[in-house]
C-alpha cells in the first residue's frame, strides 16, 4: 500500500482514504469519492484509513 498512495480506480489521481473490502474481488484502496460510490454495493465494507484524515480536510 505504501508504494501506491493514489486511488486504485483508473484515471483517478486523488490520494487514498479508504480500503474497500470486496468479497468477490481483491480489496481496493480508493479515494473518498470512489469509496462513497463503490461502498454502496451489497457486501462491500469501507474501512477508512486513519492516516488519511488530513488528506480529506484539504
Amino acid at each position: 500500500m505504501d508504494e501506491e498512495r493514489t486511488c486504485s480506480e483508473s484515471d483517478c489521481e486523488r490520494p487514498i482514504a479508504v480500503e474497500l473490502h470486496v468479497p468477490w474481488d481483491e480489496n481496493r484502496f480508493v479515494c473518498a469519492a470512489h469509496a462513497r460510490v463503490l461502498g454502496r454495493r451489497d457486501g462491500v465494507v469501507a474501512d477508512p484509513l486513519p492516516d488519511s484524515a488530513d488528506d480529506l480536510l484539504e
